[in-house]
């Protein structure tokens, strides 16, 4: 174990995946109901992956809403702070793993995310702006037993390999549907 990190797991699951490239395909999914005003509540149970149905050990369970100030009554993050949090999870989880793999020893991982948006976009105030983020920034503070450009290069690997950076980064197709 280095950094919390199963490594002999870690590169089995690698050779495991090789060797079956159809492993890999895997689908998560997300339940959410409407509660109240901007109040809603999702909840991540199953998913599918190694080719079968599976489950979490538990049900996980988070609430959205939006501030006072925008309408809500603040009983949890706003979706859009969700993002920023799935970001910095993603990338750390990649940092803890790839300084694992490489032998390294973290002894601090921090960051902070901060996304910008104009409400002229969501409000449909100004066709111009866009609904979403117009820039998110990412800044780590890392530490372990390694010189600061290995470090450096951990972070720009997780960052090359993060599926939530992946999704922020690129488009990526989303259909809605009704019934």
């Amino acid at each position: 174990m280095t950094n919390g990190v199963d490594t002999a797991t870690l590169f089995a699951t690698i050779d495991a995946v090789k060797a079956a490239p159809e492993a890999a395909r895997f689908q998560f999914r997300a339940a959410n109901s409407w509660v109240s005003g901007t109040h809603n509540r999702s909840t991540i149970h199953g998913y599918f992956g190694v080719g079968e149905e599976r489950t979490h050990e538990r049900s996980f369970t988070f609430d959205a809403d939006h501030p006072a100030v925008l309408v809500g009554k603040d009983n949890g993050p706003t979706p859009v702070e969700y993002v920023l949090h799935a970001l910095a999870a993603c990338l750390t989880a990649g940092i803890a793993n790839i300084a694992a793999a490489r032998g390294v020893t973290l002894t601090s991982v921090r960051s902070e995310v901060a996304g910008d948006i104009d409400l002229n976009g969501i409000l449909g105030l100004d066709p111009g702006v866009r609904n979403g983020y117009q820039n998110i920034a990412v800044r780590f503070m890392i530490e372990g037993d390694a010189p600061a450009d290995t470090l450096r290069q951990i972070v720009e690997q997780s960052t090359a390999r993060s599926a939530v950076f992946d999704v922020l980064a690129n488009p990526v197709p989303v259909t809605v549907t009704v019934g």
